[in-house]
């Protein structure tokens, strides 16, 4: 399977953190101190007490840009750091790519004093929801069945915990899996998909017969037909989910 030392190389173009994402999970942190960022790639949603990221890729490690916290390269599932290092721990898009999610999370909850923040998604609801791996790329859903994590199992894992709604902008500047769920054409970018994972390791041999489709059903019109109502919508649920859990 591909890493993010061969599929992160240009995350830093399509990958800008989103205002309005950024603000809710600024909120989950609360009144945070010290914030250590797991799975940090090249450092979207930090806060400024960000003290330190944990990132497995030196290629991600390298986008990081000038001022960002210190980077230690690293894995979740065993974190260079004492217990309780920081106030709040949060990981972002990543537990999905991790070997082992519960070593992963003890990490998580040892480092963590006080709270522990996972953005994610329930694979149910973005397979039913999201028309793009719905309608035209069920091979990308089908990668994203190997390796989605339950959002019930992690609230177990963690100890409890809530679950808030991600409901994602029309016009997100986040270019992850749905942002461009009110921008189709974008879809048919591969300097879009190549930010992706769902996309770049599902590959584009087998994305194309669905990419050929989506590309005349907008020739045609007929996309803009059948999704009338998205294109009246500011954003949308499509299954992202932030967890929070306090110590």
């Amino acid at each position: 399977m591909a890493t993010y030392d061969t599929i992160g190389a240009t995350y830093a173009r399509t990958r800008q953190p989103d205002p309005r994402i950024a603000a809710q999970i600024h909120a989950a942190l609360g009144d945070a101190t010290d914030v250590i960022n797991v799975g940090a790639g090249a450092g979207s949603y930090e806060p400024p007490q960000t003290v330190l990221a944990v990132e497995p890729s030196q290629v991600m490690i390298t986008q990081r840009p000038p001022g960002a916290a210190p980077a230690a390269q690293a894995v979740a599932e065993h974190l260079p750091l004492r217990d309780n290092a920081a106030d709040a721990v949060m990981a972002l898009l990543t537990v999905h790519h991790w070997a082992d999610l519960a070593a992963g999370i003890r990490e998580l909850r040892r480092v963590a004093r006080r709270r522990v923040v996972i953005l994610t998604w329930d694979q149910h609801v973005f397979r039913e929801r999201f028309w793009l791996v719905r309608d035209y790329l069920p091979q990308a859903g089908a990668f994203d069945d190997t390796r989605a994590v339950p959002t019930d199992q992690l609230i177990d894992l963690l100890g409890g915990g809530r679950q808030e709604p991600v409901c994602i902008p029309h016009d997100c500047i986040d270019g992850f899996g749905a942002a461009y769920w009110r921008r189709p054409h974008a879809y048919l970018d591969p300097r879009v998909r190549a930010g992706i994972s769902m996309l770049a390791q599902t590959g584009d041999d087998a994305l194309a017969p669905g990419l050929a489709r989506l590309a005349a059903d907008l020739a045609t019109g007929s996309w803009h037909s059948r999704h009338a109502e998205l294109l009246a919508l500011d954003s949308i649920d499509v299954g992202y989910r932030l967890l929070v859990t306090e110590h």
